[in-house]
């Protein structure tokens, strides 16, 4: 695990780069993380002490002399544990670990590009040296890849004596988190694809906004639809319904 020393200054987020400048280079890299980000919007609605980042730097060890060259690891989505929700009015540039209490993300997301950019080697050792709990990895190309064929397209790690090991399962159920993450198709908002998702401890899928409305709404016309039919039922025999609900 980094630990951070003590000076007497420390950077702050608006003397470093927010942004590592490398466009996405496909849809996915942006949508996945964002639907995870809304998803927990959702499920720890109550709860204030959790950040998601998509696209945002983790700074790991300041470089006082040259701030633009201080270590630093941009995944595509993370989330941390035991920290504020909201900082200030302006949200976090990045994030610091240094103003952050030290306190790692607990889980960290790569989507592999259409470019390969060494998810299951370079990146998977750093965040493994930088001591994230769960690395997790979604290949849209898995098993269409010659070098990937034999991997599934949602793999979750877990570091375990410093190293990580591939976990088993979809989803995946992670403790510390009190949350499992898996990948399932689905149509999305109206894209028809496999997904990734949070699930609870039942292997159940937490469900959108937009899922939750359309089911609200089936359940409404579905009652409606049975007392019509109930109605009809009871006018077939002579009885005026009506009578029966006053």
């Amino acid at each position: 695990m980094v630990i951070i020393p003590l000076t007497d200054r420390l950077l702050t987020a608006e003397e470093l780069p927010h942004s590592d400048d490398t466009p996405v280079d496909n849809e996915l890299q942006n949508d996945i993380p964002n639907l995870l980000l809304n998803l927990l919007r959702v499920v720890w609605a109550e709860h204030s002490d959790w950040f998601w980042g998509v696209d945002m730097g983790i700074y790991y060890e300041p470089n006082l002399e040259e701030p633009a060259k201080s270590k630093v690891i941009v995944p595509d989505g993370f989330l941390a544990l035991g920290v504020p929700r909201y900082t200030n009015e302006g949200g976090r540039l990045s994030y610091l670990l240094w103003q952050e209490q030290n306190i790692l993300p607990i889980l960290a997301l790569e989507v592999v590009s259409q470019k390969y950019n060494n998810e299951y080697e370079d990146k998977l050792i750093a965040y493994e040296q930088l001591g994230i709990l769960y690395y997790a990895i979604y290949n849209p190309l898995a098993q269409k890849r010659g070098r990937h064929k034999n991997r599934q397209s949602l793999e979750v790690y877990k570091l375990v004596n410093s190293k990580y090991q591939l976990q088993t399962g979809n989803p995946v159920w992670m403790p510390e988190i009190n949350l499992g993450i898996g990948c399932e198709f689905q149509n999305h908002p109206a894209w028809a694809r496999e997904w990734v998702f949070w699930y609870d401890q039942s292997s159940k899928r937490y469900l959108t906004e937009s899922e939750k409305l359309t089911a609200a709404e089936t359940a409404t016309l579905q009652m409606f639809q049975a007392k019509e039919k109930l109605a009809s039922y009871l006018r077939s025999l002579g009885i005026n319904p009506d009578d029966i609900t006053k």
